[in-house]
């Protein structure tokens, strides 16, 4: 997965942002293993991000981005509540699978940061209670990352796809 840094001098420095997203945990990285990769010096780096969470945010929220509109775009093509998110998990995960993103979309997001991708997951469930979301994220996460653990990507779809999801048309009464 290469991504563009947002500068807008880019085209003087075509090689600044050039990070592949999937190689390691982003705990394990340094920013010298990023700027190896991308091909530029650390200071390179610097330049266009303030520091290794940076460009590691810019990096996510992008494919990230990419990620939900095709979720999104899955969803809608199917009826059915419970249709319509296993038809997003299953896309959202050949999209993972196929960008080399595993790791990078497969971690949950920093403590500081919104999850959108559980937020998406409860607006496609509602009116469920909203920690389906979160448990919905969590399970396609770690399909995901199951993959970058070396597990082969058509067993770590089936094992998403087998949860037979059974969303109520109606919240249940309390």
């Amino acid at each position: 997965m290469i991504v563009e840094s947002p500068s807008r001098h880019i085209s003087s420095q075509p090689k600044v942002s050039r990070y592949r997203a999937n190689a390691q945990p982003f705990d394990e990285v340094t920013v010298g293993d990023l700027a190896a990769k991308a091909g530029v010096t650390t200071g390179a780096l610097y330049h266009h991000f303030e520091n290794k969470l940076g460009l590691y945010t810019f990096v996510r929220r992008d494919v990230e981005r990419r990620l939900l509109d095709r979720m999104e775009g899955a969803a809608s093509a199917v009826e059915g509540r419970s249709a319509s998110i296993s038809a997003a998990l299953l896309v959202g995960f050949d999209y993972a699978v196929r960008q080399d993103a595993q790791r990078l979309l497969g971690e949950p997001p920093t403590r500081t940061a919104d999850d959108p991708l559980a937020d998406l997951l409860t607006a496609l469930s509602l009116p469920t209670p909203p920690p389906i979301g979160r448990i919905l994220a969590a399970a396609w996460r770690a399909a995901v990352l199951s993959v970058a653990d070396g597990v082969p990507a058509f067993q770590g779809r089936h094992a998403l796809g087998a949860l037979e999801l059974q969303l109520g048309e109606t919240a249940p009464k309390s």
